[in-house]
């Protein structure tokens, strides 16, 4: 067990640090004597996430924006250097005043960087139940990512639907969708291995949305001649703001397209004549932060949390983990994500 952090005083942790563009190391960062609502936190297992943090990586985000305005160390900005990152999993190995000890060795999840040890508010921690694999604990973020989506989308009965984008969180929309009794559930990733699983989670077809006769036998499928058809709801998920263009080719009139991808500083011109305004379509904003207004009444972070892990234990989602890496190993690790190369899906590190 590691000693608690004496007051006045401060621990040093090992932490990875964006430098520039492209550009990652491992640093020092200090620790804080614990707060009366702190633990300290020994890390198991960080995870990159494949979306956004691919973003961070290459220097893609907003100027003018907080990393994160939900966790206590990311209400800043991208002024380099910086540590990011909010995956995290640890023991707790000292707690403050106000804290129950019984949290001491418990395994919990934390809204954190990467780093080996870890003081943080106890708002930003979750304990995980005694019957989840602290690996898969791994993947709440994008579990209840992929949850808020759903909520905001609201599937209904008979319904034709798409996710494009089968990286983790798409992959994990496609699992739950797949729970919902829909006419057609499909999905659109270039990776073929991500086609495969997407399939294997529930997916009727998975398509290539960069091969023109998959697009048309797509395409086939659902309009099946008739130009007033199409899909009802379309998830995009890609983190490709064009893909938005072939969203607004394949839905029908009065349809849904939930935009849940996080495009960062990038843009891309989207067609808005034509088949938008001809057909009412709605495009939807989804994002995790915040529970949408409409559903406020009923739902909280609590009960998405709740939602969250019976999926996750109903999903397994650990079985995405492509590639485990040192900690010392974090360029070649960003690297590998951002370039989508070698069948990576989900990288993860390793601390013990």
């Amino acid at each position: 067990m590691a000693a608690a952090v004496p007051a006045g005083h401060a621990m040093k942790a090992r932490a990875i640090h964006h430098i520039a563009p492209r550009q990652v190391a491992v640093g020092h960062a200090s620790l804080r004597a614990l707060a009366a609502d702190e633990l300290l936190i020994r890390t198991l297992y960080s995870a990159i996430s494949p979306g956004t943090e691919s973003l961070v990586f290459e220097g893609r985000l907003p100027n003018d924006l907080p990393l994160d305005e939900r966790i206590a160390g990311l209400r800043v900005g991208a002024s380099y250097p910086f540590a990011y990152g909010y995956t995290l999993v640890g023991e707790v190995v000292d707690v403050g005043a106000a804290i129950d000890r019984a949290w001491l060795q418990r395994r919990v999840f934390a809204f954190h960087p990467h780093q080996d040890y870890a003081v943080v508010p106890m708002r930003d921690v979750v304990a995980i139940p005694a019957e989840i694999d602290p690996l898969a604990a791994l993947f709440l973020p994008s579990v209840e990512s992929a949850a808020s989506f759903v909520l905001d989308a609201e599937p209904r009965l008979d319904e034709r639907v798409l996710v494009q984008g089968q990286g983790v969180v798409g992959l994990l929309t496609v699992a739950l969708l797949g729970e919902f009794p829909l006419a057609l559930l499909a999905s659109a990733d270039p990776i073929a291995h991500r086609r495969e699983r997407s399939v294997a989670l529930g997916a009727h077809c998975s398509i290539d949305p960069l091969d023109p006769a998959q697009c048309a036998a797509l395409r086939e499928r659902i309009f099946a001649g008739r130009e007033d058809d199409g899909l009802d709801l379309v998830f995009e998920l890609s983190g490709n703001a064009q893909a938005l263009n072939q969203a607004i080719e394949l839905a029908g009139y009065d349809a849904r397209i939930v935009i849940a991808s996080w495009y960062g500083a990038g843009s891309a011109p989207i067609e808005l004549g034509g088949n938008f305004h001809r057909r009412r379509l709605a495009l939807v904003s989804s994002q995790v932060s915040r529970i949408a207004p409409r559903l406020s009444g009923r739902w909280n972070r609590r009960r998405r949390f709740d939602t969250a892990w019976r999926a996750l234990a109903r999903i397994g989602p650990q079985r995405f983990v492509t590639h485990h890496f040192r900690f010392d190993d974090c360029q070649r690790a960003f690297e590998l994500v951002s370039a989508r190369a070698d069948g990576v899906l989900q990288a993860v590190f390793e601390y013990r």
